[in-house]
This record gives structure tokens, C-alpha cells and sequence, in this order.
């Protein structure tokens, strides 16, 4: 945790907001696997985590506003728990960390509620994302579950959104030490990665040594020789001499702030010629886009301007022709980037996500688009500010569903070389990721160096054998 009086600026900011209500906040429960003892790892919710800072499970908060009370709702350890855990820090220190000195038991939280309804008073809360919240959170406001969404608070959603987008200088410190951590740990994989190995062992010394740093990995490990499935999480291929290895894996800390990192690299000690030429141009995209971060920049642009980076070396290849600029504008590139460039990050990997992508990575006068193929998986397009931390992530994917089904229709014939793309197909895909802090006239990037050009790639793969 942070020192109390970060928690207790952060809510001041938000009650500053508010003029009257109660903002009502739900933790996260434990998630059983297969039965109630037996949990997967708990993850407080990041929302939570920002306010009040106890990593604990089976909590809930409000602010009142017009009392001007800060309430958390808890229960100390019972017997059987004593037992089967052992004695730990008392949920009455914990609430005293964050500044919080009025604790009561869970069951009063539901007269809390239903008094302030009868007196005509505004229940602000957020959209619920997991399945157990959204039941507590029906029943206690009798709210049907299917409504929950369209009656949670935009205006709860856009004060956080905010409020957490701005990352203040030790939330900074926490996500460069990720990334760094992150670094460590992919130049490590570099190093030892071998033909004959299983994409489950490389991917087990990652988890290893995101536990061994004290902290765990932000999201689940993609280690992959089939690059070309952006989230592919399948880790039972046997690695061989002329494959690329995509490894897009971060770690996060102790006190929940993520990393995001993606290297792409050969089984073999140096890349195809081929492999070479791919990789160079998601390279040359990365550094354009990475060039255009500052204040005042919509994102959007960052983002079409690695599109047109990407058209413009898959066109130098003979993999795409015509005019850049309209082959972006119809979307013919695609077919090799079908993703966003990046989104923003922090205590979660795609940060806030669960408020929504329209109040996170879009505003009032830039509306998210949900119909061409690639932007709507843009998660950020919004103008820049000083403090938010985004990622930078260009790809080009050889996927073979997506070739097969553009070259049955035709489809942007005109901008696509399609008898040179077959070539490819058994290819897989190149991405390369970085975090970087948008700052007064431009943006620094989070975390060590970590290897990125094709001569610093190989030197390592040709050190490692």
C-alpha cells in the first residue's frame, strides 16, 4: 500500500465531483475452481485498489457525500479461518492505511442502502464484471441483473476514468519497476530459449520468475509460435529451427500495476531473410508511432499512422500495391493488422476497460467505431494528456482464416498482391510492445531497454547457443 494520505487525496478528489449521493463500491470475491477452498489467485478490483488500497477479498466501500462518511464494509478473521490461515494483519489496521476509520460488518451495508433509497438519495455505482458482483449488486439495489449496466452511473464512470488516467509520480515508479521486471525477464527468455523446447517451458519460467519478483504476471503469458492468433494462450508446441517465437507477456507488482511487453524473435540464431523483412517493418511502424506520442495527439492518429507505416513496407515487398493513403482508408491493411496500436495502462493491463472503452480510450467528441474491421478493436483514440501511460504495439499476422476468406471474395484487390501473400501464409506474425508516459512535448519510455533491433536480437539468440 501507499502511504494513507494518497488514499485519502484520491477520494477527497472524487467527493470534489459529487454534490450529493453515495458512491458505492464493490470489491472482488474469492473465485473457487472447482469448489468453494480451492480458489483460483485473487485480484482485488483495480477501482477498489485505487481508493482504498486493501488487497483483501469479500469488501465493499462507500463515500457519502452528503455525511461526509467513508464506510468500509468487512469482517475480521473467524475462528476456522484463524485456523486454516493463521493470524494476519487485522482488516481494522488495514483500514487505518488507507485512512478509513469506520468499519462495519457486511450485513450493514444493505440498511446503509436501503435508508438512503427511502430518503430519495442517489445510489452512484459502477458497471459490475463479474457474475457474483452482479448478483449482490441486483439484490441489494432491486435492480434486475439484465439492467445493471444502463443503471450504473456514467457520471461514477467518467470521474474515476479521469481521475485514474492521470498516473501520479508513485504510480509511475510502480509501472516503470514492471516494466523493467518485464524486461528482465524477456531478455532472459531470449537468452535461453532452445529448438526441442516446448512453448509450456519457456512459458513456465516466465510465470516463475513473475512470482520470484514479488509480485505476478498482469495478464495471461502469450508464448507462442503461431503469432499470427493475437491472443493465443495454446502453449503446446515443440519449437524448431526456423520458427519466430512471439512472446507478449508483462509482470505485475505487488501493489497491482501492470507491464506490457511483446518481442518477437527466431528459434534459430538469426532470423530468414524473410522473417528479417517483416520485422523491420513492424519496427519502422513502432518508431513512427512511438515518435507521434505528446500531448494534445489523438491516439487515433498514432494509430492510422502505423497503418500507413505497415502499407507502406508491405508495399516495398510486393505484398500490397497502390496508393497508401487510401489502402488505410479502406481498410485493406487489415488483413495483416487487424488489432488496435495499443491502449492505456495501469493498475490494469488494458486499463479500466471495465468502465468501458467509450469513457476510457474515446470521449464526447470522438465516438469509438465499431463497424470497420481493426478500428473497433482500437481500445484508444483520444487526444493525449500529460500522465496517461499507453502502450505502443504494431503487428503485422499472417493469418490463414483471414487470407483465405479476403482472397475467396477479392476483397481490396486493388491494394492486395494476393499470389505474393500465399507465400506467407505459413509465416505467423511479428509484434513488438513497449510502455511509454505521455509528458510535456512528447513521452518517455517505462522500464530498461529491452532488445528490439534485428542485430540486437541476434546477438543474443547467436550468444545464447
Amino acid at each position: 500500500m501507499f502511504n494513507k494520505s494518497i488514499y485519502i487525496k484520491r477520494r477527497q478528489v472524487l467527493k470534489s465531483k459529487f454534490n450529493n449521493g453515495i458512491l458505492l463500491f464493490m470489491g472482488n470475491n474469492e473465485s473457487p475452481m472447482n469448489y468453494r477452498d480451492n480458489t483460483y489467485h485473487f485480484r482485488q478490483d483495480s477501482t477498489f485498489l485505487y481508493y482504498f488500497g486493501i488487497n483483501v477479498p469479500t469488501l465493499s466501500a462507500i463515500i457519502d457525500i452528503d455525511e461526509n462518511r467513508e464506510i468500509i464494509f468487512g469482517a475480521e478473521m473467524t475462528l476456522d479461518e484463524l485456523v486454516w490461515m493463521g493470524r494476519q494483519e487485522s482488516l481494522k489496521s488495514k483500514c487505518e492505511k488507507c485512512g478509513i476509520d469506520e468499519v462495519q460488518i457486511p450485513g450493514a451495508l444493505k440498511s446503509y442502502v436501503e435508508q438512503a433509497e427511502h430518503r430519495g438519495r442517489s445510489v452512484h455505482f459502477l458497471p459490475p464484471y463479474r457474475a457474483d458482483n452482479e448478483i449482490k449488486l441486483a439484490a441489494l439495489l432491486k435492480i434486475d441483473i439484465e439492467e445493471l449496466n444502463t443503471a450504473s452511473s456514467v457520471e461514477f464512470v467518467k470521474a474515476v476514468v479521469s481521475q485514474r488516467s492521470v498516473k501520479s509520480e508513485e504510480e509511475l515508479i510502480e509501472i516503470d519497476k514492471a516494466a523493467s521486471v518485464s524486461a528482465d525477464i524477456h531478455l532472459n527468455v531470449m537468452q535461453a530459449t532452445r529448438p526441442g523446447m516446448y512453448e509450456r517451458e519457456v512459458a513456465a519460467a516466465i510465470h516463475q520468475a513473475a512470482l520470484a519478483s514479488g509480485g505476478n504476471l498482469a495478464y495471461p503469458i502469450i508464448l507462442t509460435v503461431n503469432g499470427e492468433i493475437l491472443h493465443n494462450h495454446y502453449q503446446g508446441n515443440r519449437l524448431k529451427e526456423g520458427q519466430l517465437v512471439l512472446n507478449d507477456s508483462g509482470v505485475e507488482t505487488a501493489g497491482g500495476y501492470a507491464s506490457d511487453l511483446t518481442r518477437t524473435f527466431p528459434v534459430s540464431k538469426r532470423f530468414t531473410i524473410e522473417q528479417k523483412d517483416i520485422y523491420e517493418i513492424v519496427l519502422q511502424a513502432y518508431r513512427d508511432a512511438s515518435a507521434m506520442l505528446s500531448p494534445g495527439t489523438r491516439y487515433l492518429d498514432i494509430h492510422f499512422q502505423a497503418c500507413k507505416s505497415l502499407t507502406l513496407g508491405l508495399k516495398a515487398l510486393g505484398l500490397m500495391k497502390g496508393n497508401v493513403e487510401d489502402a488505410v482508408a479502406a481498410g485493406a491493411h487489415t488483413l495483416f493488422f487487424q488489432c488496435g496500436t495499443g491502449h492505456m495502462m495501469g493498475l490494469d493491463v488494458h486499463d479500466m476497460e471495465d468502465l468501458g472503452e467509450q469513457y476510457v480510450g474515446y470521449s464526447d467528441k470522438l465516438k469509438k467505431n465499431t463497424s470497420q474491421f481493426g478500428l473497433k478493436s482500437l481500445r484508444m483514440g483520444k487526444e493525449l494528456h500529460p500522465g496517461y501511460v499507453v502502450t505502443v504495439e504494431p503487428g503485422i499476422y499472417f493469418n490463414k482464416e483471414l487470407i483465405d476468406r479476403y482472397t475467396a471474395s477479392g476483397l481490396f484487390s486493388d491494394f492486395i498482391n494476393y499470389p505474393a501473400v500465399e507465400k506467407f501464409r505459413n509465416f505467423g506474425g511479428v509484434r513488438i510492445e513497449d510502455d511509454f508516459v505521455i509528458e510535456e512535448g512528447g513521452a518517455r519510455m517505462l522500464g530498461k531497454h529491452l532488445a528490439n533491433t534485428v542485430s540486437e536480437i541476434e546477438d543474443i539468440r547467436d550468444s545464447a547457443f
